[in-house]
């Protein structure tokens, strides 16, 4: 039994925080996973930017009710869903998640929580758990599922090795250049393609 694995950001819809940076006007918040590996200390660097600037959640959620999916990544999904189980698995929050969750019909995913205080100031993460998405691929594996993972950088490098097949979207040229093992796809038909082939 196969379960496909997604990254959310850089995959399904782009980059929030990339997003962000432009729309507030804060050219360093562009910094994702892709420039970071380590997702925890770039987060909490975000919260002390974003206080600095005395910009609370609802700052950032006026921002992502305005972004759309990528084009073709709600047909992509569609599709995928009626040959296997999809989860999106994502280091981002639910507060920042849910209204792309509702353009894209509400896929399972799992991903973390904001601490957000009185003032409505992001004041801390809670994460699910320690390498969540690597854990997550084991965890499905030890109740018998054989993962298909993909994302678009270094932080869904474990769970795209821990699975039977794994492949870059639209990634960085250094993550492509650096695991030229991994099928790397830029466009959704041939990504769909290449997963229909590991099923």
């Amino acid at each position: 039994m196969n379960i496909v694995c997604l990254d959310m950001e850089g995959v399904l819809v782009p980059e929030i925080w990339i997003a962000f940076s432009k729309e507030s006007g804060i050219p360093e918040l562009s910094r994702t996973t892709r420039d970071e590996p380590d997702y925890e200390k770039l987060m909490k660097w975000r919260i002390g930017v974003l206080r600095e600037r005395g910009l609370k959640l609802k700052d950032v959620q006026d921002t992502i009710s305005g972004i759309d999916p990528l084009p073709g990544a709600k047909e992509f999904l569609d599709e995928l869903r009626t040959l296997t189980q999809v989860i999106v698995l994502s280091d981002t929050f639910s507060q920042f998640a849910q209204p792309l969750m509702k353009k894209l019909v509400w896929p399972t995913l799992f991903c973390n929580e904001l601490v957000i205080d009185e003032e409505g100031f992001i004041a801390d993460i809670k994460m699910r758990c320690e390498h969540s998405k690597l854990t997550t691929v084991k965890g499905l594996q030890s109740i018998g599922f054989d993962t298909i993972a993909a994302g678009d950088s270094y932080n869904d490098l474990e769970m795209i090795q821990a699975s039977k097949a794994g492949f870059l979207f639209r990634s960085t040229e250094q993550i492509k250049k650096d695991y030229p093992q991994y099928p790397a796809f830029e466009e959704y038909d041939e990504f769909l393609a290449a997963i229909r082939a590991a099923l």
